[in-house]
């Protein structure tokens, strides 16, 4: 009997340090493959804020016709930007406060970032490849339309609105940030619009995406409300920033299987951009 009993007693031992050790290898198993999956998703990110801003290389045809669309639609906005700005005078005051606030904090890069790093960390720790894959994408736009603004900005050196010096007024090329005069692009217009846009991408339903794309249109709004940005600034943003999603979305296409919407082949959105001697705009076919 002591015998047994002490031979149960070693084999109960042994079972339970086998099992142990077997969680231990499963949980190493599954860290090192969370790790392979997020060092994974950083070179994604990377390859496809790379992707995006070599595609103006390879443009041809219809792109460069999107290109020169945009380039007038934007130089015909600059000629009636300070038009625009005088009359916004008439109404700003009436524009309740919450609202552009919300504008403003929505389209700010640290409550963006937080915003996307809580969509991929979720996505990744719960192993969810859509969610993961949005995650990416919110991410690498954002930090290709930040970089690519910030940038822009020292190098064009527009007044603000609300320096008072107006439209016309440049001090280009500076290494360092010049205060009201970095007014092109907006990188609040750019960053708010890009999550938007990109979350529209999870829905069929053509209204679930215009009020997606309206959400995503109050820091525009806000900023020209606030005099931050001219509305040429903020329509040229609103482009590059579906320009950039596109890319990128195009170039992870060929590194991940789990898309937003599997449920059969759907008519797509298709964007365009339209001009004519009496309009300019971007249009939405459904």
């Amino acid at each position: 009997m002591k015998k047994l009993l002490v031979f149960s007693l070693l084999l109960f031992m042994y079972s339970f340090t086998y099992s142990q050790n077997q969680s231990i290898n499963l949980n190493l198993k599954k860290d090192r493959d969370l790790w392979q999956k997020f060092t994974y998703d950083l070179g994604n990110m990377a390859g496809g804020m790379g992707y995006a801003y070599s595609r103006p290389l390879h443009w041809k045809g219809k792109q460069l016709n999107n290109l020169a669309y945009v380039a007038a639609g934007t130089s015909a906005l600059y000629l009636v930007d300070d038009h625009i700005d005088n009359w916004a005078n008439n109404w700003r005051g009436d524009v309740p406060r919450w609202l552009a606030d919300y504008g403003n904090e929505y389209g700010s890069p640290n409550n963006n970032f937080m915003i996307t790093g809580a969509v991929y960390l979720t996505g990744l720790i719960s192993d969810n490849p859509k969610l993961r894959r949005t995650g990416v994408l919110l991410i690498s736009s954002a930090s290709a339309s930040g970089l690519l603004q910030q940038i822009s900005k020292r190098i064009v050196g527009r007044a603000r609105p609300k320096a008072d010096v107006g439209k016309g007024t440049f001090d280009p090329l500076h290494f360092d940030r010049v205060f009201n005069y970095d007014s092109f692009p907006s990188g609040h217009v750019m960053l708010g619009f890009t999550n938007a846009y990109i979350l529209a991408k999870h829905f069929d339903s053509p209204w679930i995406k215009a009020g997606l794309y309206t959400v995503g249109s109050i820091p525009g709004f806000a900023r020209i409300v606030d005099r931050f940005h001219w509305v040429s600034d903020v329509v040229f943003s609103t482009a590059l920033s579906i320009f950039i999603v596109e890319a990128i979305d195009r170039y992870l296409d060929t590194k991940y299987d789990q898309k937003y919407n599997d449920k059969g082949k759907k008519k797509k959105i298709a964007w365009d951009i339209q001009f004519t001697p009496q309009s300019f705009g971007i249009v939405m076919n459904f």
